[in-house]
């Protein structure tokens, strides 16, 4: 990939971190999801939420100044001053009335509270939405490469996790932290017109000391959080993989041995999520320690007051309710500190898969491939995984158009590498590879797999319906259309005579069909597509001869009129191929029609020979088993006595 893809990709991609320097940064790159330019319905949303939330703070300060005048009419204490200057009518100022008004105070704060929420809801789980999809499509971006070394159980997990993490990031940023220190200003105004500096004083040292311990215990719990995800993801790996190997799980009789590596991974989740917990604890604690220490000293100040009369009683419940409202955001900042930070531990590692660059990338403004004829050319390609062990050497060959060209040879010779640069998993490393004269790097990936066909050896289906499966190839197609391409690969029969039809479940990866069943329905998959150029990858090397010799007649129906690459083990399947390719250690070592390899008496006759011994020797074991089953099905029982 050239540097300037590269940087492109480093741009293009959102740096996320839960370390403390980066928390700033990393709210700028979520805020445009939380703000989205192409939504202004959801624009106005936050706006409304916004404007509720102010008047909501402002009612929730409010309230305690009833609450105090409700006190001072019970014990006679009201302020002349409030009627005299015809602050509030006389008649406002029962306890009763002034109780109601604290009351309507007290859910009306709640309304407005919930009105935001509500209002904000969409504009949250928009952005979830959005940054959940950004990171899908990203992971199928992403190379084969990438795809072979990952562990498809802890991937799912992170993907989990982080989208929990974007939630709370939205929700207690916006929806709560911005409400929390309107709120906190507010109170401090309000404490410091009411009583006097010395309790804005004690007030300040308080918040300050609260927030400080609140970051350094966060800070400290993070690692822990880490700790705990990086087991969680490990022992989520080893569920979904010992699941998804459950047959040979069975076979083995191994089941204690996946229940210990499960539960040894558990057993370390145990332990980091016990830390989690009882840090988190510690937390609270000293939180409220904090919080105690200010409200005893303020609650002081106040009953001295009282007491030399320069204050009334309401005025001791007033600053008591106002640090219980001031207590409620401060220990909400401290809640939405640790959820954030949280948050943020849970999505870097999600945006770390963003990260990861994308190995095979689309030239500026590539064309897409334009497939008239359907030659492909291989000019002196060289190919490795690793450096140390070359896989392709100077390969070099021509598929003419509508013909087919068959690539044998031993295990390990590099055939399925040249199906998997066919479709771009890979960019040669030296050399070019040609579709009717066009580059597969000067072309777009999406285009040059539109044209391109494949029946693998191994025919992995989706946990759907056989008719979702076979309409996968062309996802727009009809009914009749699905059902056409069943009968083309010789399955239709097969389909309608199951209870449900088409509308038949096949089971996670298709477990619920035969080996010659699911390759049917890959190569009524393929059918639909109508790919002018198609590769057939050991397609029926796992299936027994019988099965095999009935597929051969479909795929034969496939490749017609096609350009076709086959790449085979049983060399029974491509005597008919235009030529055949020998590979051995990554190098065409002959090549020619079956006859003329034959007659050359190399690798390809010896691997000819082995092949039909044993294929011959498989045809006399099943046709003794026959003559055995009709022997026994024509015997007479003796009569009876």
């Amino acid at each position: 990939m050239n540097t300037k893809a590269k940087n492109t990709q480093a741009k293009a991609t959102p740096e996320i971190s839960a370390d403390s320097g980066s928390l700033w940064q990393t709210f700028i790159t979520l805020w445009p999801y939380m703000w989205p330019n192409d939504r202004p319905d959801l624009k106005r949303r936050v706006i409304y939420a916004s404007l509720f939330m102010v008047i909501g703070k402002i009612v929730t300060v409010l309230v305690p100044y009833f609450y105090k005048l409700a006190t001072d009419a019970l014990t006679g204490e009201l302020s002349a001053d409030l009627t005299a200057e015809k602050l509030i009518p006389l008649f406002l100022l029962t306890p009763i009335i002034l109780i109601v008004a604290y009351n309507i105070g007290r859910v009306l704060v709640i309304a407005l509270n919930q009105l935001r929420d509500a209002l904000f809801a969409s504009v949250g789980q928009f952005a979830v939405r959005r940054l959940a999809t950004i990171v899908f499509r990203h992971l199928h971006a992403l190379s084969l490469r990438y795809h072979l070394q990952r562990r498809t159980g802890g991937l799912s997990r992170v993907i989990e996790r982080g989208t929990k993490g974007i939630e709370a990031i939205v929700r207690f940023s916006i929806l709560n932290g911005i409400p929390t220190i309107l709120e906190f200003a507010l109170m401090a105004i309000v404490i410091w017109y009411w009583f006097d500096f010395r309790y804005v004083a004690i007030v300040v040292i308080m918040v300050v000391a609260y927030i400080w311990f609140t970051v350094k215990a966060s800070d400290w719990r993070i690692n822990i959080r880490r700790d705990m995800n990086t087991n969680d993801t490990e022992a989520n790996s080893k569920a979904i993989d010992s699941l998804l190997n459950f047959e040979t799980v069975k076979y083995f009789g191994n089941e204690q041995l996946e229940a210990n590596r499960f539960g040894e991974s558990m057993a370390r989740y145990e332990v980091a999520a016990t830390k989690v917990w009882t840090s988190l604890a510690w937390l609270n604690f000293g939180q409220a320690v904090i919080m105690g220490f200010g409200m005893v000293a303020c609650m002081i100040l106040s009953a001295q007051a009282v007491q030399d009369g320069s204050q009334t009683l309401g005025d001791f419940v007033m600053i008591n309710a106002l640090l219980m409202q001031l207590f409620l955001p401060l220990n909400f900042i401290g809640f939405i500190y640790r959820e954030i930070r949280q948050g943020f531990a849970d999505l870097e590692e999600m945006f770390k898969l963003m990260g990861v660059e994308q190995e095979i990338q689309d030239k500026p403004n590539a064309p897409d491939m334009i497939v008239e004829n359907g030659e492909i050319e291989f000019k002196n390609v060289r190919f490795h995984y690793d450096k140390e062990r070359k896989i392709l050497r100077d390969i070099s060959f021509k598929v003419p158009a509508g013909k087919t060209v068959a690539i044998v040879g031993p295990s390990g010779a590099g055939k399925s590498t040249i199906s998997r640069l066919l479709f771009r998993f890979y960019d040669v490393i030296e050399g070019s590879i040609t579709i009717d004269g066009q580059d597969l790097r000067d072309v777009k990936q999406e285009s040059l797999r539109s044209r391109v066909g494949m029946v693998p050896q191994d025919t992995v289906l989706f946990n759907e319906t056989i008719a979702y499966n076979i309409r996968y190839g062309r996802p727009d197609a009809s009914d009749e259309e699905v059902e056409a391409a069943a009968e083309m690969a010789q399955i239709g029969d097969f389909i309608r005579a199951l209870p449900d039809g088409f509308k038949t479940e096949v089971g996670e990866r298709g477990l619920k069909l035969s080996g010659g069943e699911k390759q049917r329905v890959a190569i009524a998959r393929t059918l639909l597509k109508a790919p002018p150029i198609l590769i057939l990858d050991e397609a029926t090397s796992a299936l027994d001869t019988q099965t095999e010799r009935e597929i051969q007649t479909a795929l034969d129906e496939v490749s017609r009129d096609r350009t076709t690459v086959v790449i085979a083990h049983r060399l029974s399947t491509v005597v008919s191929a235009d030529e055949i390719l020998v590979l051995r250690s990554g190098e065409v070592i002959e090549r020619g029609t079956h006859k003329q390899l034959l007659r050359k008496k190399g690798l390809y006759s010896e691997m000819w020979n082995r092949q039909r011994e044993a294929t011959e020797a498989e045809d006399k074991l099943r046709a003794a088993r026959e003559n055995d089953t009709l022997g026994i099905l024509g015997r007479k029982e003796p009569a009876s006595d």
